[in-house]
């Protein structure tokens, strides 16, 4: 479940292992290019996380980081 703090959109992901994390990050790497809004993520083995804020509109959450979060929810 995502959570919104400190001016962002949060949530942790955990799969079997990294090739399926890894396969999930190609998803939303694609996703995130086709809406020219990408994320601030970390990968260590199957765990990703995902950070959204909108940079240009000064590091705040905003309509575009939901619409993102909703994508990505989209391709579990």
């Amino acid at each position: 479940m995502w959570q919104e703090k400190n001016n962002q959109l949060y949530r942790s992901f955990e799969f079997s292992d990294f090739k399926e994390a890894f396969a999930f990050m190609t998803k939303v790497a694609l996703a995130a290019e086709k809406m020219d809004h990408h994320p601030y993520w970390t990968n260590v083995y199957n765990k990703v996380e995902i950070y959204l804020n909108t940079h240009d509109a000064g590091n705040v959450v905003t309509e575009k980081d939901h619409r993102l979060a909703k994508t990505i929810d989209g391709l579990l």
